[in-house]
């Protein structure tokens, strides 16, 4: 069996095609039906088995070679962002407020020109290759929880994915062991204390200066009760209240994130903060609730498939493209995959200042280097071939 990935430049030209054409026409979590059915079509086209039984709007892909082998799994998310694009390019966003502004487009893309390449090139492979391309990675619960809890990936030996990543150059791929991605929770607080006249406080509760108060003092989990060592990030991004300049707001709405990789870390902020936001309220007689919502555990690779990542990606692209990745407190829901399968998930640089490409996730303007998905493609299908020979050699 063969353990390289050749020709995929042949490829190229589907894979820009693929992705314009989903950028052109972006769909949001759990609502991507038109981009199922348009995955669901070119699988079919090269005879890969359509999986039933996988939940929402996901596609699982099956290719079987005539020997035996194990059953690597590879990752696409194909959901958009409720962003309204502002590039000015020929494949610009034509959904108003929609866009793919993660590179989801793109990674789908990648995953179905590879898909093809496998089909093509069924002499230099062994086992089964399942093609998830996963719905709703962008809001929790996500999607991959439910794509694990419904079984149909219970003979898998190994999963891989990818994510084009445009703080790091076009030309370089990244991965490591070990936690690479935060736990990202979700916390929504509200202060309920008394309105009243702007120019008489004392006769008020005033909700947005107890609210400011937590904004400071939440920052002190960070810098006085973690772990100095401990990577940990608390932000809040939503703070409303009032209605005029002269009145004192009886109600203040606050919406925040706490981004974690340890999980003794990630319980000890979530109950320090309960006890912040209860005694801060009560200091100035006001009440205050807590909702706080555990969102996507931290994305761990295990230890022999990062080593492998370092090992293929070296043989396949060079020493000096292969980086080791830092910890990023970006979430993504691979880390149910990796809770219960072997795997890596790694990063393809697809930045390029030259051509304007310096954006960043989540921007309306983002865009990517489209020559990544060629490195992506590449990285994936190197990673799986070497599984294989390890799996045929008796390793």
């Amino acid at each position: 069996m063969k353990n390289r990935i050749h020709d995929m430049d042949l490829y190229y030209a589907d894979m820009i095609r693929y992705r314009r054409q989903l950028h052109e026409f972006p769909e949001l979590s759990y609502h991507e039906h038109q981009t199922s059915a348009f995955i669901r079509s070119k699988l079919e086209s090269w005879g890969i088995e359509i999986i039933n039984g996988t939940p929402g709007t996901a596609v699982i892909g099956r290719l079987t070679s005539e020997q035996s082998g194990p059953t690597v799994a590879l990752r696409a998310d194909i959901d958009a962002l409720p962003i309204h694009d502002q590039k000015e390019c020929a494949y610009a966003s034509k959904v108003s407020g929609v866009m793919h502004a993660c590179g989801h487009d793109a990674h789908t893309a990648t995953l179905l020109a590879l898909a093809h390449w496998f089909t093509d090139h069924s002499d230099v492979w062994i086992g089964q290759i399942l093609f998830i391309f996963q719905h709703a990675e962008e809001v929790c619960p996500g999607g991959a929880a439910s794509i694990v809890s419904s079984g149909v990936l219970d003979d898998v030996d190994v999963i891989y994915g990818v994510h084009l990543w445009t703080p790091f150059p076009v030309g370089h791929v990244y991965g490591a062991p070990g936690p690479v991605m935060a736990a990202a929770d979700e916390f929504e607080i509200v202060i309920t204390g008394k309105g009243g006249h702007g120019g008489l406080p004392h006769t008020a509760i005033d909700s947005i200066l107890i609210g400011s108060h937590l904004v400071v003092n939440i920052q002190a989990i960070v810098s006085r009760t973690v772990n100095p060592i401990e990577p940990c990030v608390i932000s809040v991004g939503v703070m409303q209240a009032g209605t005029a300049f002269n009145i004192i707001a009886d109600q203040c709405y606050m919406l925040g994130t706490v981004r974690t990789f340890d999980e003794d870390v990630r319980l000890e902020v979530r109950a320090r903060l309960a006890h912040i936001v209860r005694e801060t309220a009560a200091m100035f007689g006001a009440q205050a609730s807590l909702d706080y919502r555990d969102g996507y555990p931290s994305v761990v690779n295990d230890n022999k498939e990062a080593k492998r990542f370092m090992d293929t990606a070296t043989a396949v692209f060079g020493k000096e493209q292969v980086h080791a990745a830092p910890q990023i407190m970006a979430a993504e829901d691979f880390s149910y995959y990796l809770q219960k399968f072997t795997g890596c998930y790694m990063f393809v640089g697809a930045g390029n200042e030259e051509k304007g490409i310096i954006y960043p996730h989540h921007h309306p303007k983002f865009d990517i280097d489209e020559e990544a998905m060629q490195h992506a493609a590449i990285l994936l299908g190197a990673m799986t071939l070497e599984f294989m020979q390890e799996f045929e050699s008796g390793i």
